[in-house]
């Protein structure tokens, strides 16, 4: 039995901050194709298509204690298990995959403007990897690696997120460093 039959797919609204909080939860380490995102001003709505990780599948949580030595994403950047080359390139016939991705839509609803900082907008063949969402002051933030931030001024917080379709396995679980990396010295 796959933990597919376990977990039913999402349905979830967000209307303050505490349900954003979930949000940026379930929508962590998500990977985020740039020609799946797009702003409808007419409608004041901002809407994307994400590959996200199940963590309901695994711990419910993201990783907290990982070992800065630990790869992330795709799998074949070292996956820590004996799964063959072949295998890690296409995870749908590991039978050992004991993780899972699923396509997820979501769409924001009440947006008056959008920001992009660091960000080509013009390059639809990006992967963004979805680091966070952040939401204060009638502003929601998604924050992506390599410091690229969509930030979407709203009137209130109106949020839709829904898997779409049927999760698949993977191998490889997301994680973080939890060492000081130098980042914030100048």
């Amino acid at each position: 039995m796959s933990m597919t039959e376990f977990v039913k797919p999402l349905k979830l609204r967000a209307h303050d901050t505490e349900d954003m909080r979930v949000i940026a939860g379930v929508l962590q380490d998500a990977l985020v194709p740039l020609s799946d995102v797009t702003y409808l001003k007419a409608e004041k709505r901002f809407i994307l298509v994400a590959n996200r990780f199940r963590w309901e599948t695994d711990s419910g949580l993201p990783p907290e204690n990982t070992s800065p030595a630990a790869a992330s994403e795709p799998a074949t950047a070292g996956t820590g298990s004996d799964v063959d080359a072949q295998e890690v390139e296409d995870a749908s016939f590991a039978e050992d995959a004991p993780y899972e991705r699923v396509n997820c839509g979501v769409c924001f609803d009440k947006v008056r403007s959008v920001q992009v900082r660091n960000i080509d907008m013009g390059r639809k063949d990006q992967i963004l990897n979805l680091l966070t969402v952040a939401a204060a002051d009638k502003a929601i933030a998604l924050h992506f690696s390599d410091g690229g931030v969509i930030r979407l001024e709203v009137s209130a917080y109106r949020c839709h997120l829904e898997d779409l379709g049927e999760p698949w396995p993977t191998s490889s679980r997301p994680h973080h460093p939890t060492e000081d990396t130098g980042a914030d010295q100048a």
